[in-house]
């Protein structure tokens, strides 16, 4: 097996546990996958059919700076503080490992995704695609930024970062 190889299967590993980590409702152990300045972001459509590009200047689905707004995001979910949460969707994350790239200090990964959600008889999927900026840290990865590009034309429900 290659170098390549081994860190394809690196990277499948620890984007199979962070998919495990939500299903399971762990918020203790996925929020253990981010560094303390991750940023995580769900830029919009506008209206011309573009990404917006500046989340300090254009609307976000989701836009955390760092893994504070994650670890508040958690608190809200825990303690009923969020309406959109409660009661909490039962939900199944599948992705497919898209393209890996060594850049040194860090490796970038994209990924294609679906997540089903379940919630009071009523289902629905997500698509999209992500794209990660992962840390080597011990004999895995920590993740340094992600951006999740959600492809769905309309959300049927609120958005939060388990449905995605």
């Amino acid at each position: 097996m290659t170098n390549a190889d081994t860190q394809w299967l690196a990277v499948t590993r620890f984007l199979g546990h962070e998919a495990f980590m939500l299903d399971k409702k762990d918020w203790d152990g996925w929020l253990g996958l981010y560094t303390e300045d991750a940023v995580y972001w769900v830029p919009a459509w506008d209206d011309h059919e573009r990404l917006t590009a500046d989340p300090n200047r254009e609307i976000s689905l989701i836009y955390y700076p760092n893994r504070g707004g994650l670890e508040d995001r958690v608190f809200r979910i825990r303690t009923g503080r969020s309406s959109a949460s409660t009661p909490g969707a039962r939900t199944s994350h599948m992705f497919t490992l898209l393209s890996v790239a060594d850049k040194g200090d860090l490796v970038q990964a994209r990924s294609s995704w679906s997540v089903t959600s379940v919630l009071e008889g009523a289902v629905t999927t997500y698509h999209g695609s992500a794209q990660y900026e992962l840390i080597p840290a011990r004999d895995s990865f920590l993740i340094q930024r992600k951006e999740t590009i959600v492809i769905n034309d309309l959300a049927q429900t609120m958005l939060d970062v388990y449905s995605i």
